[in-house]
């Protein structure tokens, strides 16, 4: 098995995985995690489409990703609504956006678009580069920043945090639009990267993979991505028997992913360690 061709299949769940580790970090669990990479996805492939040039359409998914941001930021922080019902509702509102915007585009259901792919550089494309550098990156700004020693405050208690003269708003927010944009970035790659296309609900549950990696890997960027690697190498697997001489049912081998998604958050879901203020929407007091 190729690990290049494992680190490409692990990078949408990757990179989604670990601006998601951000946000938790800070007591936001966003949920709307697939909703974001599909339209990221939709945005990249059209502005590739039309423009000619995979670098507007990387472009186009960051900023998709910190729209998509934005809007779940100030319903989950700014207005305290219950994190887990705005990301649903984002997840369906994204998946019938992108279905009626592709279809009023492109006038056909389930059609595939081929569009142009990010090149690579040295045998791997800028944005699995990004990835690699992101882990260590991320590790660090994390435990040796103020910035990000007061979001980990902030993700445990909030109140303290606050009485401390950080504002907890804003510091949960800086967190949703990092892991904003990561998870466009995600979406983008996803399109462009990977398939070099665009079709009706693509993201086929990557989003919801990549929460589950967050827990997998403990909220730690290194444990984040190595457990990503598991399902970017369960994703190489389906390529690999297919071409084999083993006859393998196709439906099997696209449920490997998720069964072992699952399975990680079934071995993993006890005795977690989740920051205590996790998905807890914080109310000024006064």
């Amino acid at each position: 098995m190729d690990p290049i061709q494992v680190l490409t299949f692990s990078a949408p769940v990757a990179l989604a995985a670990l601006g998601e580790s951000v946000t938790q970090k800070a007591g936001v669990i966003h949920i709307g995690l697939e909703g974001t990479m599909l339209a990221a996805g939709y945005g990249a492939m059209t502005a590739t489409y039309f423009s000619h040039s995979p670098w507007l359409g990387l472009a186009m998914g960051l900023v998709v990703g910190l729209v998509s941001a934005l809007i779940n930021g100030w319903f989950c922080i700014r207005l305290a609504a219950d994190q887990v019902v705005v990301g649903a509702a984002w997840n369906l509102l994204a998946l019938g956006v992108t279905g009626t915007l592709f279809r009023a585009q492109f006038g056909q259901t389930g059609r595939l678009l081929s569009v142009e792919k990010v090149p690579s550089l040295a045998g791997l494309d800028p944005v699995l580069w990004f990835l690699l550098l992101s882990v260590p990156l991320l590790t660090w700004g994390l435990a040796r920043t103020g910035w990000g020693l007061a979001l980990r405050a902030v993700g445990q208690a909030p109140r303290s945090v606050e009485a401390a003269g950080w504002s907890v708003e804003r510091l949960r927010m800086s967190a949703m639009l990092v892991g904003g944009l990561f998870a466009g970035l995600a979406g983008a790659y996803l399109s462009l990267g990977i398939a070099g296309s665009f079709a009706e609900g693509m993201t086929g549950g990557r989003g919801f993979m990549a929460i589950a990696m967050v827990t997998f890997g403990r909220w730690k960027p290194v444990g984040v991505f190595f457990a990503s690697l598991l399902i970017g190498a369960a994703e190489a697997v389906q390529y690999v028997v297919q071409g084999g001489a083993v006859e393998v049912s196709a439906h099997l081998l696209i449920a490997v992913p998720y069964v072992l998604a699952l399975a990680v958050l079934a071995l993993t879901g006890k005795g977690s360690l989740a920051p205590k203020a996790l998905g807890r929407p914080y109310r000024r007091e006064g």
